[in-house]
């Protein structure tokens, strides 16, 4: 694989949700040796550090209208800074926080020109605050990103929809809330559920997934790692039973990193709280070391 420079942003954000830790989450992977691993494979990697992000107890975040902005504000933010190396044609890798932060992130890959995203989560995340049960944001980005939903998020970085459901790739989804489940359903976004990784393999679904996007320029992958099963990933703050397996996520991501089309990265939704012996970090940072170079042979 072609030896790249790799910017790694932290965005320790937990608004887009009612339970603390996933701000550590970025600290944690740090901790499980990311730059190290990605050096080895022969990389240049720079650590850029933390954006600045409130806390739910901050006067700034408090209250659902407030948090709501505190949460674009934050996303901005992600967007300014992803533009810059994005544009500059530099590997970003972004540590979250929760899935909102991918707002920012994707309008910044989405400017730089036609970008596929693959989004791999438990969920749909294609809630907006009408169709919410919790109200929670980081259950939102999707919807926003093809410009559903609150305002606020629909125009992080620049007004309107970033994506079009054509440029989306969804897998390992298996937890929709009920009137998400019809809105994901109509929304003309390529879905790969689990069952579908069942039937008809991983190797199969990621190829799908490439062919899917072969229209666009580049890939940006956002990467929930509730999208594996709970034995595999503990520290998460919604697990969901029956998620993809050690090999089936390392395979996922050797077959994307082939491509050589894959261009920045979200790892998010982290909860060292709720992790056993930093597991699900460790298991983070492999990923991305396969999604960048490693290979067996």
């Amino acid at each position: 694989m072609k030896k790249q420079t790799i910017r790694i942003i932290g965005v320790p954000m937990d608004l887009g949700q009612n339970r603390r830790g996933v701000d550590m989450g970025p600290s944690a992977i740090r901790y499980a040796n990311l730059q190290a691993r990605l050096e080895r494979l022969g990389h240049t990697v720079l650590d850029e550090g933390n954006l600045a992000v409130p806390n739910p107890e901050e006067h700034v975040a408090e209250g659902s209208g407030r948090r709501l902005k505190a949460v674009a504000a934050v996303c901005n933010n992600v967007y300014q800074l992803a533009s810059n190396f994005i544009a500059g044609g530099d590997f970003a890798i972004f540590l979250g926080g929760d899935h909102s932060i991918s707002i920012g992130t994707i309008a910044a890959a989405a400017e730089t020109g036609s970008v596929g995203v693959i989004w791999i989560d438990a969920h749909g995340d294609f809630n907006t605050s009408s169709t919410s049960p919790s109200g929670n944001i980081h259950g939102m980005p999707m919807a926003a990103l093809v410009g559903q939903g609150a305002d606020l998020l629909v125009d992080v970085g620049y007004p309107g929809a970033k994506l079009h459901p054509s440029q989306i790739v969804q897998i390992g989804i298996r937890d929709l809330d009920q009137v998400e489940r019809k809105e994901l359903a109509n929304s003309g976004i390529t879905i790969f559920t689990m069952r579908n990784i069942d039937e008809l393999g991983t190797a199969a679904i990621a190829h799908q997934a490439i062919d899917r996007l072969r229209h666009l320029d580049s890939i940006h992958i956002s990467l929930d790692m509730d999208s594996l099963d709970p034995y595999e990933a503990p520290g998460v703050g919604t697990p969901v039973p029956g998620g993809l397996t050690y090999r089936e996520a390392h395979l996922l991501m050797e077959i994307l990193g082939d491509s050589g089309r894959v261009r920045s990265f979200d790892i998010v939704e982290i909860n060292p709280i709720l992790d056993d012996m930093n597991k699900t970090a460790e298991l983070a940072v492999e990923l991305a070391a396969s999604l960048l170079g490693q290979r067996i042979l």
